[in-house]
């Protein structure tokens, strides 16, 4: 019997972000496919534990627990913090870890920096939701509804999708984060028409496409634009009133997940008593087992996000972490017995 691996492999963030410097195809993938597995039943997705704070409401800290098995074979779980506050400190919102196990063993097998994952496996997800319920190629006016690090990255996720990036609005109710993002844009894809948005309606109102990122933590938008066949990327899932969902044309990325801890989704349900409001899952169009809505209705993607995500795109890290020889490895991280 061979010896069993005690060690423990550490990655940090900067090298998590060196390791998925231009794979947005990659990442996409990676996605696609635990989207396909999950479809398919085969995953593990407990739900979501939320730790919160008595005195802080706005605070939160979030245990996303997954398997994914098939030829990914991954399981571990995301630690992910939300504090609001930090941007008043000059860090960011959100900070994670990731967490990933031996399937075999059960053992630890490498903890990395989770938050650059989470962004980017939440922007593929947004990309991959907008190239299947939209005509192809997705084009523009494009409108990004909050100007953090989410929409940013659906903005290179998109162009990662073949959309076509000539004309970006960008609206945040902070102007410094607005004018920050577009000024990122403008670097990032010279020649684009980026510019700032006067109004949040502004962009319901002239684009096809709009994601939603902000920081919301009740319903504020009562209406959406006279635009047909409008798609949503509500991607920060608390930013649309009930009356709104239930007359749009719904897809989610798994329903069990999305209607829970206060989103739209879940005061829609009961507000309406019924979920008859939700067309399929992303898993379901990707599958074929469903078709993309065809009606004049604007269409709203909500993503909960779902572990599996974040695992399979931090397996992707950890394989390519160990064929570059990337990371700092502890080697008797593991007891082979207590007694």
């Amino acid at each position: 019997m061979s010896e069993i691996d005690k060690s423990l492999l550490i990655l940090t963030g900067g090298e998590v972000a060196r390791l998925l410097q231009g794979q947005g195809r990659a990442v996409s993938a990676q996605v696609r496919e635990a989207y396909r597995l999950h479809g398919k039943g085969a995953t593990n997705l407990p739900l979501s534990i939320f730790l919160r704070f008595p005195d802080s409401a706005s605070n939160r800290i979030i245990a996303m627990p997954g398997y994914a098995g098939g030829a990914m074979g991954v399981a571990g779980v995301k630690w992910i913090g939300s504090f609001p506050g930090n941007r008043q400190r000059g860090i960011p919102r959100a900070s994670a870890l990731i967490a990933l196990n031996s399937t075999e063993t059960g053992r630890p097998l490498v903890v990395m920096e989770g938050s650059i994952i989470s962004a980017r496996r939440t922007a593929a997800s947004a990309a991959i939701a907008a190239v299947t319920l939209m005509p192809s190629p997705v084009r523009g006016p494009i409108g990004l509804m909050g100007a953090g690090p989410i929409n940013r990255e659906v903005l290179f996720a998109l162009r990662s999708e073949g959309a076509e990036l000539e004309d970006v609005r960008v609206f945040d109710l902070d102007p410094l984060a607005s004018q920050k993002l577009v000024h990122t844009c403008l670097e990032a894809l010279p020649g684009a028409r980026i510019v700032l948005a006067s109004s949040a309606m502004e962009l319901l109102e002239e684009c096809p496409l709009v994601s939603i990122a902000t920081d919301a933590r009740e319903p504020h938008i009562r209406r959406l634009g006279s635009l047909a066949r409008q798609t949503i990327l509500h991607l920060s899932l608390r930013d649309i009133v009930p009356e709104v969902i239930a007359a749009s044309d719904n897809v989610v990325d798994d329903f069990d997940h999305v209607c829970r801890a206060g989103t739209s989704i879940e005061l829609a349900c009961r507000t309406y008593n019924n979920r008859e409001f939700v067309r399929c899952t992303l898993p379901d169009l990707l599958l074929g087992r469903a078709v993309p809505p065809s009606g004049e209705r604007s269409i709203l993607f909500s993503p909960f996000g779902l572990a599996i995500l974040d695992l399979a795109v931090a397996n992707f890290v950890y394989r390519a972490a160990l064929e570059t020889r990337v990371g700092v490895r502890i080697p008797d991280f593991a007891l082979n017995s207590w007694e």
